[in-house]
């Protein structure tokens, strides 16, 4: 039977817990949407997108919680992962170093956003940390590439 691993990705992007579900670990589904909701509602995160999309980046700063934004980037990358390995993904070794990079590349980033400018334009916490995902995703699949090489060569 087809897993469908992108599947449960995709739904994970969506709101984490949603991939478990969808693989049948109704508990550690729930316990995701819980702790997503708790992150999201502490950290003042909705706010802090629509203020972000309609450009009031200092007024995004302003009202994020940075104590509970940090924890969001590890919750989200955490459950695709899982989402992913659970439905028969992440076969290859050292495939979760994509997952772990971006984690790490958008918690940095979550960090900065309130000082980092990027040519002469403040981001904010929203926009710098979805841009941290790009390097964290190039990070995780070069040194994935370069372990396993360096593994089947010795």
């Amino acid at each position: 039977m087809n897993k469908r691993p992108f599947e449960k990705i995709m739904w994970s992007i969506a709101l984490p817990g949603f991939g478990q579900l969808l693989n049948g670990k109704y508990i550690k589904g729930i316990v995701m949407i819980f702790l997503e909701f708790l992150v999201n509602v502490q950290g003042n995160f909705n706010e802090v997108i629509l203020l972000s999309f309609h450009g009031e980046i200092e007024n995004a700063i302003q009202q994020a919680d940075y104590q509970w934004l940090m924890f969001y980037p590890c919750l989200y990358f955490f459950a695709m992962w899982d989402a992913f390995k659970d439905a028969g993904g992440g076969k290859s070794p050292f495939s979760f170093l994509p997952f772990v990079f971006s984690a790490y590349f958008v918690t940095v980033g979550t960090i900065y956003s309130s000082k980092l400018t990027l040519f002469g334009v403040l981001l904010g916490p929203i926009w710098l940390p979805i841009l941290s995902v790009i390097p964290g995703l190039l990070v995780g699949f070069l040194l994935q590439r370069i372990i396993s090489k360096k593994l089947t060569i010795s």
